[in-house]
């Protein structure tokens, strides 16, 4: 396990370890989420191998890591969506293993996905109804007597009032969510899964897709969900978005921990430098968006034309596969050349 070392003074400070020190699996005085050999294997590959990791509570946390390094995966884990090979976990003090992932969500942890998974047949108000908890109706007996449940259901549908103003999507309440953005969706997801009042919430690339003029939007509404006491843990390859808003960060690479840590900190780690860039070693990871190296990376590979599908799925332009099409062109003459010599 790589040396720990002090944290610097400002973000989650010594006294929020148990023994002062920082690096991967530090332990924290009051973590929500302590996880210990978690491993999950599909075939042959070992796509998450975590030996020990405690989310602090109360804070911004931010998981880090290039595709495939399994960030995606651990959080199926600890959310009940997926089983591991080995390896114990808790959440608030009481274990999640084996636990379904219903069940999960009903003890206070919650999360979004990659995908956004709202109900585009059914109104932006009825997709917030569906995440609210301890509702009346649903059993069927309380359901056949409508003053048994009126009073929650009148609650509920205040809380989601006051959630899609908060978000600004009420002018958008009676609407299919099939007509909204990709950006109100990302949205409308993070607003329902609010409606059960967790106590952590975990956010799968909340920025993916989402147009830039909504990205500050989104950014504000992270940083509120902290200010309510809400923890918070997401996974983004937006570097600014993660120096920005984390007080803390945790990079994989490979299934495992590498890195943890303050995001100053973090962004010059060489373990994290390396698990990144590769052959961008002599760039600021802080300057770089991962995506726009997923683009290179695939453009590389593939070829510019499933670069372009790529980008215009994920970050809604084609302009940096465009530039690297020009850049090919101009030195494929230089190249016929060099060979004809």
């Amino acid at each position: 396990m790589p040396e720990q070392t002090s944290p610097p003074t400002g973000i989650l400070p010594t006294h929020e370890f148990v023994d002062g020190k920082v690096g991967p699996g530090c332990k924290k005085v009051d973590p929500i989420v302590i996880a210990d050999g978690v491993t999950r294997q599909f075939g042959g590959n070992t796509a998450v191998d975590v030996q020990h990791l405690e989310i602090p509570r109360g804070k911004i946390t931010a998981l880090i890591g290039p595709n495939g390094a399994g960030k995606t995966t651990m959080f199926n884990l600890l959310t009940g969506f997926d089983k591991p090979n080995t390896g114990t976990w808790s959440f608030d003090g009481t274990s999640l293993a084996n636990v379904p992932a219903f069940k999960v969500a009903r003890s206070g942890m919650v999360r979004t996905f990659q995908l956004t998974k709202s109900l585009g047949r059914m109104t932006v108000l009825d997709n917030m109804l569906l995440g609210a908890d301890q509702q009346g109706g649903e059993g069927m007996l309380r359901a056949l007597f409508k003053p048994l449940w009126r009073e929650r259901e009148t609650e509920i549908t205040a809380k989601a009032d006051e959630l899609l103003a908060r978000f600004k999507l009420d002018a958008k309440r009676e609407d299919y969510a099939a007509s909204l953005s990709g950006g109100q969706r990302k949205l409308l997801e993070m607003a329902r899964a609010l409606m059960s009042s967790p106590k952590l919430i975990m956010l799968d690339e909340p920025m993916a897709g989402v147009n830039p003029a909504l990205v500050q939007s989104l950014l504000g509404h992270v940083k509120e969900l902290k200010n309510d006491g809400t923890t918070v843990l997401f996974v983004e390859h937006d570097m600014h978005m993660v120096t920005n808003i984390s007080d803390w960060v945790v990079v994989m690479a490979e299934g495992q921990i590498v890195a943890e840590g303050p995001p100053e900190t973090v962004m010059k780690d060489q373990a994290v430098i390396d698990a990144y860039l590769g052959a961008h070693h002599d760039q600021d990871l802080g300057d770089l968006d991962i995506q726009e190296l997923e683009v290179e990376r695939i453009a590389e590979e593939e070829g510019v034309e499933a670069a372009a599908e790529y980008e215009a799925e994920v970050l809604g332009t084609t302009s940096i596969a465009e530039e690297i099409a020009e850049t090919k062109a101009e030195t494929a003459p230089e190249t016929k050349e060099s060979d004809s010599k």
